[in-house]
């Protein structure tokens, strides 16, 4: 699936995509991205009504319900023995409103044709935010203002610091549609426009998921071991030119990678702090999962279970950072978080729901595979188990994530439904 042609934005506007468009676009603002998935629900329940018969056949509605009934079943179940079962069960029931997004995706994006301007529309959306990152690494001033003194947070503002994991996880589609339309100098370009708001992001765990990102695309692009060798070479010496470079013209880079090589200390207490406690937040949390390990604390109640097994010193309970005598609010690595806050029940539906999606892509045609190759990429590095992760259960990094579910729902079957409606 090549782009040819530049966008049309007049037609742009008549794509029944432009909500599930919006809700990207919106992700700097916090919660108004609901205000983009309420927009999705609605034309959803609308298009309902004009092609039931479509959205119920669809393989890939099929499909999205499935993976989306594992998420929303893991934390349901967790609700019965969670330490706050209220809190839990408002949480969970909340999840409901993803079945409806995802579906929204396969009807609005049910053509490779549609596919590949939403595609491009992101992109525009990334670039943007790219942009404006630059501006505030080169004047210290973004659209939204003044960057924090250890990291940039572009359009994000000085308050959100998920600039980095968001860009990303979401870099695959804007680097495929550079490839796309601009072949490897296109990519090459995109490449080095996303390293630098990444690096100076101060996110660690925004390094690694770009990181493989780059490497995802440097083998789809060698097509022999030699060449992404070289290549790969080729990407380190860059990398670290840049590195170099910003380690002495930024403060807030040198302030990062003081931290980081805290971990060559070679002891523990070093080690915890170059990973500023992420230890000791997961030390609890297997205790967390040795008290509760069929059902979990329940599904967002980390926070409140934390005080339970930590020590009266510990650093997230003197510190408060989720508020009044809470302590950490996450495990920050997803696996953990499955486990303590949905036990063993919640991880064995999400490792069913993983072999359903492995199961779909392997026997997705090639045309299929292609059009989802940028959302499988942003997939497996967001999913990505040996890393730090933000909350996959919250409402915003949970939004996120079932966005991207739908959109490669749709993506893999989007070929079938333009051979069959001939759109």
């Amino acid at each position: 699936m090549r782009i040819h042609s530049p966008i049309n934005f007049k037609s742009l506007l008549r794509q029944p995509w432009l909500p599930y468009w919006a809700l990207v676009a919106l992700l700097p603002f916090g919660r108004a991205a609901e205000a983009g998935a309420i927009v999705c629900i609605v034309c959803m329940a609308l298009a309902w009504r004009r092609l039931p018969r479509m959205l119920r056949e669809h393989p890939g509605s099929r499909l999205v319900c499935v993976l989306l009934g594992c998420y929303i079943a893991a934390a349901l179940l967790s609700v019965p023995a969670a330490i706050m079962p209220g809190k839990s069960a408002l949480t969970a029931l909340a999840f409901l409103r993803y079945i409806p997004l995802g579906l929204y995706a396969c009807y609005a994006l049910s053509s490779t044709s549609r596919l590949r301007d939403f595609y491009g529309a992101v992109a525009v959306v990334i670039a943007f935010w790219v942009l404006d990152a630059w501006m505030q690494m080169l004047t210290g001033w973004s659209l939204r203002g003044h960057a924090e003194p250890e990291r940039i947070s572009g359009i994000f503002g000085a308050d959100d610091p998920k600039l980095g994991p968001t860009l990303a996880v979401l870099s695959p589609m804007a680097i495929w549609v550079a490839r796309e339309r601009w072949g490897r100098r296109g990519l090459g370009i995109a490449f080095l426009l996303l390293l630098g708001p990444v690096m100076l992001s101060g996110s660690r765990a925004a390094w690694i998921c770009f990181g493989l990102v780059t490497l995802v695309f440097l083998w789809r692009e060698a097509g022999s071991p030699l060449r992404f060798i070289t290549a790969c070479a080729l990407v380190a010496a860059i990398s670290l030119v840049a590195g170099g470079i910003a380690w002495k013209t930024s403060t807030r880079f040198d302030t990062r990678m003081q931290r980081t090589l805290q971990v060559l200390g070679g002891n523990e207490q070093d080690l915890n702090e170059a990973m500023t406690g992420r230890l000791d937040i997961w030390r609890h949390s297997m205790a967390m999962i040795a008290a509760h390990p069929v059902t979990g604390v329940g599904v967002r109640d980390f926070r409140y279970a934390y005080p339970q097994f930590a020590p009266a010193n510990d650093h997230f309970l003197t510190a408060e950072s989720c508020g009044e005598g809470a302590g950490a609010c996450h495990p920050h690595q997803v696996v953990l978080e499955i486990l303590t806050e949905t036990g063993g029940v919640g991880l064995l539906l999400w490792l069913t729901g993983m072999v359903i999606a492995w199961r779909a892509i392997r026997h997705a045609g090639k045309a299929g595979k292609a059009a989802a190759f940028p959302v499988t990429v942003s997939l497996a590095v967001m999913l990505f188990p040996i890393n730090t992760h933000l909350a996959f259960y919250s409402a915003w990094w949970g939004l996120l994530f079932a966005w991207l579910l739908g959109l490669w729902c749709a993506a893999l079957y989007a070929d079938r439904e333009e051979i069959q409606h001939g759109t």
